[in-house]
């Protein structure tokens, strides 16, 4: 029984570290159905400040994600597309007074925990993805996605590829009836 709480706690904990919390906003006369075409905003993406790596990362991602929304990229295009990036490190504290679990008490495994603070720290990322009207040069929507970082190389392409895929779901905004 034991063992299945903590399965079911680390189960939690991992999911709740790798999903993405989306916003969008749009701009509301706008008919997004014009858009066909896009390309990247180049001089704003060079200011982001985080690796080239990941800004190639990103860039692909977008490319992936857009392409498989039937969007072309174009010399010409009807829409630019920019992104920036924030980050913070997102501490969690809980007290744990008197509860029954894991700790030190009646028994090596088991039994009254006496109380203590458990502290764990990760970064918390967010990603910014601009849809800008290539004529007007005017903001028409943004999307952002808010989670936590994976600092591994190996799953970090993984982690992009995911925050870009949840923020552009939510591109073109739907009409509402």
């Amino acid at each position: 029984m034991k063992a299945f709480y903590i399965f079911a706690l680390s189960i939690l904990f991992l999911t709740s570290c790798s999903s993405v919390q989306v916003h969008s906003d749009f701009e509301k006369g706008v008919d997004f159905s014009k858009y066909q075409t896009y390309a990247f905003q180049k001089s704003s993406i060079d200011r982001v400040e985080i690796s080239d790596i990941d800004k190639r990362r990103i860039l692909r991602a977008l490319e992936k994600n857009l392409s498989e929304k039937g969007f072309t990229k174009s010399e010409q295009p009807q829409f630019l597309v920019s992104f920036f990036t924030k980050e913070r490190e997102q501490v969690d504290v809980w007290q744990n007074n008197m509860a029954w679990g894991w700790g030190w008490g009646w028994g090596p495994w088991w039994g009254p925990s006496w109380g203590g603070t458990q502290v764990s720290s990760y970064t918390e990322g967010t990603l910014y993805i601009d849809i800008i009207d290539a004529s007007t040069k005017e903001l028409i929507w943004q999307g952002y996605g808010v989670g936590a970082l994976n600092p591994s190389a190996k799953n970090k392409e993984e982690r992009i590829h995911q925050f870009v895929l949840e923020i552009l779901k939510k591109y073109p905004p739907q009409k509402s009836k």
